[in-house]
């Protein structure tokens, strides 16, 4: 029984918690603008000019890896270090520090899967203007000018990219605080001392000449060092109640970036906001800070949960993308000279020959570390995919199981409950792989156990979940309850694994469990320890099919300055500021590397996680937090995980239903339908929502929910192939338009629509009330069929759609070949060894193409080249099957049981061979009216090579 005082802290947390969401809705004034960050301020008051830096030519370095050169700044001095790269697969890297900095300056770790191997720089020109350098291929070539400092990345005469073109290069080097007693003391004994030597130095050798006039230059920083202007927020800082010491002073970098010809930018997740960027010279710059917060407005920059510091830049020529590796708050501030322009103040310029190119200007902001970016020249969008992914890696490969229908609440009550739960569906017909637990289900919010009450034997939940080859995802957060008689508490303390507090105490701050402590993830050790936890011998009632969420990890502090930690704590030697954004990166990474020790590194981990950073994806899935049950929520989730799946993250989804406040059934049956075709399926509600399980809104709405989820199970086989292709290339699962069709510039803001794959295109009902959609099908001389009708549609066009409540406008492209599978069962592990339909939809020159991949579904041991990966063509009337990995082994029982071409002719016969040469005569349908051909029962094995010749 919990003691009153454990009962009383619980239910002030909850109405904290309540207060901190402003009644369901974000009190803005939780967090900061730019104006109250005092470095974003400080920053965006520089306006464009000429840049203080200048390139002195004269230390230039280059070696067959990277050029190095000194850069000053002539106002008061200071140098700085500029180190270029070229790096193999057309990525350049620039680096910018401190040249001789007090102190180290934060460079981030763990982020980068490798050191980026280089490829030879080679010099073409120099003079005392600057110098040119070549990149290698198709001309490429870097220009590096001297006063003042810019860099301009060119192919043949064509600027692609422009550094510090605005002159927005700012460096805050680190210095002494000049307003204190020691400094005063410091300074006066340095002047007494330098005037002694200035007295003995008429007897100096000629050589000292040099050396004197080296102290005059670094009196000269000096007195121009005691000339700046000390700002309020440099040394110390106030956000509301919360003081922020600050004890390195002001460490903020910024540098800005042209992308002439550019009008289109995406990326910088995570904002709840288009998929194209907005400018934002009039309102603040977008924010990576990740934060707690509580129902998050829609349509503004505001920081979220999470922050990937990518931004990718496209018009019909070229795909470039910018990774500023930094995991300090950040800002990021657009500007564009075609913005507010209306079409028709566009097609003046047309008509006037205006011959002002298109621009955009981006700027990006960062508290404390140093620059280091890299630039990713593409030129395609998958070129920039594959360059990304060179550095940060692809998004891990997934149990199959993880790709089909989780359902989840806060909270469910107990193993009755949750037993009924499972029981429902069933009984309901509705399939379903995982049920989640969220935080009542521990002991008093004690992560690793359970309530003993309530679930007081998990093995036997757990047990009879694995019975009908389901599974559980249980809740573990990175906020540790301060109690004596908690194991895992007393061994953080005990090993000194805690965040540390400024003064050098464990820090503590509140959270679900009251007073809790911090573990310092970014520690390798601390990581280690949190992984071993997750063994079944250490994490008691867990098993094999129990799987992890880590919630709260931004890390939410709900007394903390905007709900999370205070910059001035500690992590060894760097301060919390340095690090913040890396702190969710790195609980996911431990508990996944926990998931795949506890079974000896053989199962594949599930971990879902709600804070994430640049490489988040190599260790699972996130989602977009708490939203809430509103239509423009529905509508906001399309662009949240295209952004997502642009920038490395394909393994995205949202609470389906909306995690606050109550869905109408016809908002919850919509949602269904989207979430059925989003990469991450998942329903999900808060505490104090009514019960929302599918069959609880009438027989019709179970109905067309079943049917929704149904469709997710159908395609599963779809869904996996695709998560291969991203796991082996870093391409997005769920991508927007413009991807493959970059060129259509009617694609490049799309983002109520979107592709799954090449070969799905998706229109998800969004609309209350809605009687129709239109439908942007692109592709000049293509074909789309509707997946339901099997109608045929060209490309190029705005398609009207009505629609009814059973209706999901989805469509497959001419030139494909998708595999389903058609028997649905209870669970997807249930349908491992059932049949395959292929779905041929031949294009306007009467050809497809697709691919079929087969594995076990859950360990690593397609790694050891244990899998059926097949190659699937229709071309001059002959359907084949061939192996695209010849040396891999797997067996699968798996065959085909149908084959579905649409845009068909009628056959006179139709003929299989399978690979020992025997040949049969297949049974087939065919609807004149649709021009549809059914193949039934072909019966070859899925993994065999084997051919279906039509005449």
């Amino acid at each position: 029984m919990a003691s009153f005082t454990e009962r009383m802290a619980s239910a002030f947390i909850l109405w904290l918690a309540v207060c901190l969401s402003g009644s369901w809705a974000v009190d803005r004034g939780n967090f900061k603008t730019c104006d109250q960050s005092a470095f974003c301020k400080r920053q965006r008051a520089l306006k464009p000019t000429e840049s203080p830096y200048r390139a002195l030519l004269e230390t230039m370095e280059l070696t067959n890896t990277r050029l190095t050169l000194q850069l000053i700044n002539d106002n008061n001095k200071v140098r700085l270090l500029l180190e270029l790269y070229r790096l193999q697969g057309n990525i350049t890297r620039v680096k910018i520090n401190e040249l001789k900095p007090l102190k180290p300056r934060y460079e981030v770790p763990d982020v980068l899967i490798r050191e980026p191997p280089t490829e030879p720089l080679s010099l073409l020109s120099q003079d005392e203007n600057g110098v040119v350098l070549s990149l290698g291929a198709d001309s490429q070539r870097v220009i590096v000018s001297a006063r003042p400092f810019r860099l301009d990345i060119m192919e043949g005469r064509e600027v692609l990219m422009s550094l510090n073109s605005r002159g927005l290069l700012a460096f805050e080097h680190l210095r002494i605080r000049k307003d204190t007693f020691s400094y005063k003391v410091t300074s006066t004994v340095a002047s007494v001392w330098d005037n002694i030597k200035r007295v003995f130095s008429s007897q100096a050798e000629p050589e000292a000449e040099n050396k004197e006039e080296a102290d005059q230059t670094n009196q000269a920083e000096v007195a121009k060092e005691e000339g700046e202007k000390v700002d309020d927020g440099m040394w110390e800082e106030t956000f509301k109640s919360h003081s922020d010491s600050k004890p390195n002073g002001p460490s903020a970098v910024s540098l800005d970036f042209s992308l002439p010809g550019v009008e289109h930018v995406y990326g910088i997740p995570e904002h709840a906001d288009t998929l194209r960027l907005k400018t934002t010279d009039n309102g603040d710059p977008y924010r990576l800070y990740n934060l707690d917060v509580f129902q998050y407005e829609l349509y503004n920059p505001m920081a979220l949960y999470g922050a990937v510091p990518v931004m990718l830049a496209h018009n019909a020529q070229r795909t470039t993308g910018i990774f500023w590796l930094n995991a300090a708050e950040t800002w990021v501030d657009i500007s564009s000279n075609t913005a507010g322009k209306t079409v028709f103040g566009k097609m003046l310029d047309y008509v006037q020959g205006s011959s002002e190119t298109p621009q955009t200007d981006v700027r990006w902001i960062s508290e404390s570390g140093i620059i280091d970016v890299f630039i990713m020249l593409g030129p395609t969008a998958k070129d920039v995919f594959s360059q990304y992914a060179s550095l940060t890696g692809t998004q891990s490969f997934p149990p199959l199981s993880s790709l089909a229908y989780h359902q989840c609440r806060w909270n469910y009550n107990d193993q009755e409950d949750v037993k009924a739960v499972d029981m429902g569906f069933d009984e309901h017909d509705i399939p379903y792989d995982f049920i989640w637990l969220d935080i009542e289900h521990t002991d008093g919010k004690r992560y690793f156990t359970w309530d003993p009450h309530k679930f007081a034997t998990p093995k036997e939940m757990l047990q009879g979940l694995m019975d009908k080859k389901r599974k559980m995802v249980a809740i573990v957060d990175p906020h540790i309850k301060v109690d004596s008689s908690y194991k895992i508490h007393n061994e953080i303390r005990s090993r000194g694994y805690y965040i540390k507090n400024k003064d050098g105490g464990d820090y503590e701050g509140w959270c679900w469990p009251g007073s809790a402590g911090y573990p310092d993830f970014t520690r390798a050790d601390m990581r280690s320890w949190w992984a071993s936890m997750f063994a079944y011998d250490q994490y008691e009632g867990s098993m094999e099919n129990l799987y992890t969420w880590n919630d709260m990890n931004e890390p939410s502090v709900f007394n903390g300055p905007e709900v999370t930690m205070h910059k001035d704590a500690t992590h060894g030697d760097w301060e919390h500021r340095d690090v913040h954004n890396l702190y969710g990166f790195y609980v996911q990474m431990a508990t996944a590397e926990g998931q795949i020790q506890r079974s000896g590194g053989v199962e594949r981990p599930f971990v879902l996680t709600r804070a994430f950073f640049a490489g988040s994806q190599r260790y699972g899935a996130v989602w977009t937090g708490d939203n809430a049950a509103e239509w423009d929520h529905l509508k906001i989730s399309i662009p949240m995980c295209l952004s997502l799946g642009l920038v490395g993250i394909s393994f995205c989804g949202a609470d389906v239903g909306g995690f606050f406040k109550t869905p109408s059934s016809e908002l919850l049956v919509r949602w269904y339908q989207t979430g059925a075709y989003q990469p991450f399926f998942r329903a999900h509600a808060h505490l104090d929502t009514p019960r929302r399980e599918p069959w609880l809104f009438g027989p019709e709405n179970t109905a067309l929910i079943r049917e929704a989820v149904r469709q997710r199970y159908t395609l599963l086989p779809y869904w996996y192939l695709q998560f291969y292709h991203t796991h082996r290339t870093g391409e997005p699962v769920m991508r927007p338009l413009w991807v493959e069709y970059p060129q259509d510039p009617a694609t490049f803001a799309l983002d109520d629509e979107f592709l799954i794959g090449r070969d799905l295109l998706v229109h998800p009902v969004t609309e209350e009330g809605a009687r129709g959609v239109t439908a942007y099908l692109p592709g000049k001389n293509e074909v789309w069929f509707d997946v339901n009708t099997f109608q045929k549609h060209n490309g190029a066009q705005n398609l009207y759609i009505p629609v009814t409540m059973n209706s999901i406008p989805v469509f497959q492209r001419g030139g494909s070949i998708i595999p389903r599978k058609l028997r649905v069962r209870r669970s997807s592990t249930c349908m491992e060894h059932d049949p395959y339909t292929l779905y041929v939809a031949l294009n306007p020159q009467r050809t497809a193409e697709g691919e079929l991949y087969i594995d076990d579904g859950h360990t690593f041991n397609y790694e050891k080249k244990e899998f059926v990966h097949r190659r699937l063509s229709f071309v001059s009337n002959i359907l084949s099957s061939v192996d695209l990995a010849p040396d891999a082994q797997f067996t699968t029982p798996s065959w085909i049981e149908r084959v579905v071409i649409l845009g068909a002719s009628k056959p006179s016969n139709v003929t299989l061979k399978t690979a020992d040469g025997q040949e049969s005569q297949l049974e087939f349908d065919f609807d004149s009216s649709m021009s549809v051909l059914t193949l039934r029962k072909p019966g070859m094995n899925a993994g065999a090579d084997w051919t279906v010749t039509l005449k």
